[in-house]
């Protein structure tokens, strides 16, 4: 069932739009000769409006104030873009416009550019860069889960019942106590995902047991062809294999000897934000908008009451991939967190030499920042470290399993593999947030309150290294920030504030 959206009153809104800094629109830099050289080239069109703080609820439970803040932001961008869509389609150009952030998508002209950056309701005009494979794949392609080796010239990592990742942060504890995260929605945005792999297809929340519905479950913001996915593929696929291992640690289990994920009682969804690994701004603003307020499958009748609880991302967004201001899908993910969405994001991969951490999403103060460690309990040597560029918070925030990680493959509905990287990293953190929603649910909704308990119930590791001028024996510091993540001493601080609770109130 659709849930009915709060209407805010345009006359506010444009009143509010009004009130917005008017002037020339900052144009990125090379833009123009970009499009001189190729006679087009794709752009995000930020508008000056914002939707008015003011309007937004403070009061009522989270759901009631997502609500809110969809209709807000939904009615922000009607009401001001108006105006610019009339032109665009006067002028028979092709565009997506988008409201999480108040933008829209469309390849232009160098004529164009000029004649929307004279419009006073535009504040700037960014490119929609395309590269390939940014995503923060670890120390090279994933491995062919058909060969006979891994990577690194190893024999196949055999099953271990439970993962040692899994156990690393003590996730069999919570399971013993009763909360595998059950009621809790995660979601994963990345390359796509095997939804009929044997370890997760019974937790696809669109799987029934007889049937699959992918309404409000599943959205591909890929829409032009060039992988084997397909453009807007109907039902969740992964080109890659990266998105489908990162669903696996999160809930994977396949009931006999695989058991991969750390909450195997929780559902998920999920949006496939790269194509082959390629990603843009506007993809990723657009998954980040279908996870605020999931919609069917033709992108309508939102409902932001079928959000997910917690999102994991292990990808990055450089400044190859357009992310060159640092702040294109900032916005998006502040808009996330601030609809009670848990957001965590990997810190990324490339050496542990200090000061590394300086793409998005991981530096935003915003995302819960991950870093990697080894079985051994010391740092992964690829996990990169802070301090966080522009954070105002030590990144990253914690650490956790992420060097040698077992979790399903796209190779095939019962094939595994092994990898490293932040990206393995994060996935168990969301499951740990999954079992903590679990235990007590007055967590959802809440990610501050989640943020803080992970920090505060995390376990340092013993590393030397010091960056940023903050000792290694002092925490957070900006190697391992807090230390690795513990589901178990969590889920006693976060079972011990039910009490506390119900005795306040």
């Amino acid at each position: 069932m659709t849930v009915p959206f709060l209407r805010v009153a345009p006359l506010a809104l444009a009143c509010a739009a009004a009130m917005a800094p008017v002037g020339a629109a900052e144009i990125e830099a090379g833009l123009r000769a970009e499009a001189q050289r190729s006679g087009s080239v794709d752009t995000l069109i930020v508008l000056s409006a914002r939707a008015p703080k003011s309007l937004l609820r403070n009061d009522g439970n989270y759901l009631e104030r997502r609500r809110n803040l969809v209709d807000t932001l939904r009615a922000t961008a009607d009401v001001t873009q108006a105006g610019l869509r009339n032109w665009l389609d006067a002028q028979g150009i092709a565009y997506r416009p988008y409201w999480i952030v108040n933008m829209i998508q469309a390849s232009l002209t160098p004529r164009q550019i000029e004649a929307l950056a004279a419009r006073e309701e535009v504040a700037k005009i960014e490119s929609n860069r395309s590269y390939a494979l940014k995503q923060p794949v670890e120390n090279g392609p994933l491995p062919d889960p058909s060969s006979a080796t891994q990577s690194d010239g190893s024999a196949p990592a055999a099953p271990q019942a439970i993962e040692w990742g899994v156990n690393k942060v003590r996730a069999p504890l919570v399971w013993a106590a009763g909360f595998t995260g059950q009621d809790v929605v995660i979601a994963g945005q990345d390359t796509g995902i095997r939804w009929t792999h044997a370890a997760i297809k019974a937790k696809y929340r669109g799987w029934n047991g007889v049937s699959a519905d992918h309404n409000y479950n599943w959205h591909d913001s890929i829409h032009v062809a060039g992988s084997s996915c397909g453009a807007d593929s109907p039902v969740p696929c992964d080109d890659n294999g990266h998105g489908s291992h990162t669903i696996g640690t999160m809930v994977g289990d396949d009931g006999g000897s695989n058991q991969v994920g750390v909450a195997p009682g929780a559902k998920w969804i999920g949006c496939r934000n790269m194509n082959a690994g390629d990603g843009t701004p506007a993809r990723y603003n657009e998954c980040a908008q279908w996870l605020l307020a999931p919609t069917d499958l033709n992108g309508a009748n939102p409902n932001p009451d079928l959000a997910p609880d917690v999102i994991s991302n292990s990808w990055g967004c450089p400044a190859s991939e357009g992310c060159t201001a640092g702040t294109e899908i900032k916005e998006a993910i502040e808009n996330l967190v601030a609809g009670g969405i848990v957001f965590v994001a990997a810190a990324g991969n490339g050496g542990s030499a200090c000061g590394g951490i300086i793409d998005p999403p991981a530096i935003y103060d915003a995302s819960f920042t991950i870093g990697s460690m080894t079985s051994g309990d010391a740092m992964s040597g690829f996990s990169l470290r802070g301090p966080g560029l522009g954070s105002s918070s030590v990144k990253p925030d914690v650490i956790a399993p992420g060097s040698s990680v077992r979790s399903i493959s796209n190779g095939s509905d019962t094939s595994y593999m092994t990898i490293s990287g932040t990206s393995m990293a994060t996935p168990h953190v969301a499951g740990v947030v999954a079992l903590l929603m679990s235990a007590n649910p007055a967590l959802k909704g809440d990610p501050a309150r989640v943020a803080q308990i992970l920090r505060d119930t995390a376990v340092p590791i013993n590393d030397s290294q010091v960056c940023g001028g903050i000792p290694a024996t002092t925490y957070p510091n900006p190697v391992q920030g807090m230390g690795r993540v513990d589901a178990w001493n969590a889920f006693q601080l976060a079972t011990d504030m039910i009490f506390v609770d119900s005795f306040e109130d």
